[in-house]
């Protein structure tokens, strides 16, 4: 019964927090899909990513915030892919598929719609949380390296891709690992992250192969 009643403590307290989150007001005035949206326009102002990327894939896009960024800020002629287990409303310029990203046809069916390797991968994925910070740091930092595993296969020279990770430990290895395979890579944490979340971004620029 404590338990219960701490889950439905914890849950009153996120609805409250959610409902005046100022970025929650912001997406919903500004027409974005979700918050997250502003997470990828501060990422964009710091290490300018979208600008000039002609082919672009959204990992794990639904329910389209970040998809939505892109296809505002990218040129007229770039090429979006989006891929979700879950559909969601379509949005202009924006290819979406529906499926699983490691599934080997969807990769094909992915490149086939881009003509060429993608200039810039993002993922703002994260699995189903069990609130304990453990479980949940080695679950989204296997999330992480399927992501990485997509951008080696998928990002032409010098592109970037972009992954969400919890702070725990085993972030650190990760991001050492990346500069084998790419020239800059960083961490940041946007403001629009709520301050108490473990979520960064790794950001990894300028690939090697």
């Amino acid at each position: 019964m404590k338990i219960r009643g701490n889950r439905k403590l914890s849950s009153r307290l996120w609805l409250d927090r959610h409902v005046h989150d100022v970025y929650v007001k912001r997406a919903h005035l500004e027409g974005y899909r979700s918050r997250a949206a502003f997470k990828l326009m501060e990422l964009d102002d710091k290490f300018h990513l979208i600008k000039n990327a002609k082919r672009i894939v959204d990992l794990g896009a639904a329910p389209g915030g970040w998809s939505q960024v892109l296809a505002s800020r990218s040129s007229q002629d770039a090429r979006i892919a989006a891929i979700d287990l879950l559909p969601f409303d379509p949005l202009d310029r924006v290819q979406q598929f529906c499926g699983d990203f490691e599934n080997e046809s969807n990769l094909l069916d992915i490149m086939n719609y881009l003509g060429q390797k993608a200039d810039l991968i993002v993922s703002d994925m994260a699995p189903s949380t069990v609130g304990h910070a453990k479980t949940d740091h080695i679950q989204i930092m296997g999330l992480a390296e399927s992501v990485r595993s997509f951008a080696m296969s998928s990002l032409g020279n010098t592109g970037a891709f972009v992954v969400k990770i919890f702070q725990g430990g085993r972030e650190k290895l990760f991001f050492e690992s990346l500069r084998e395979n790419f020239l800059k890579v960083c961490f940041f944490k946007p403001k629009s992250s709520r301050s108490l979340s473990a979520e960064m971004y790794i950001v990894a620029m300028e690939f090697r192969g």
